[in-house]
């Protein structure tokens, strides 16, 4: 497994909605993400700040990377985009992180 993790921005009024909207994921955004190889995937929030920590598990990198033409995944982001920071695509504006220790 290839572990990845990457840092995203919620508005700050929106963190109870942001949560909401992860409580009750779409069962094909879910079925892409397994699709896509994504395993452990967790999310979580510094409320300070608003930043967001996401780290999951994938299979590789390649079939990863194809989730973002889904037409599932667009929608996705599309849902998300009044309450996050967003690029013009809609995609969530994230800072991929570079691992520096891991203990098993």
């Amino acid at each position: 497994m290839i572990r990845k993790a990457s840092i995203m921005y919620v508005n700050k009024d929106s963190y109870d909605e942001y949560k909401r909207r992860h409580d009750e994921l779409w069962p094909e955004m879910a079925k892409e993400l397994k699709n896509h190889g994504a395993h452990n995937y967790s999310i979580f929030l510094d409320e300070a700040s608003g930043q967001l920590f996401a780290h999951l598990e994938i299979e590789d990198e390649d079939t990863w990377a194809k989730i973002a033409e889904t037409e599932t995944c667009r929608r996705w982001w599309a849902h998300m985009k009044d309450i996050m920071k967003t690029n013009d695509d809609n995609s969530p504006v994230s800072t991929p992180l570079n691992s520096v220790f891991y203990f098993e």
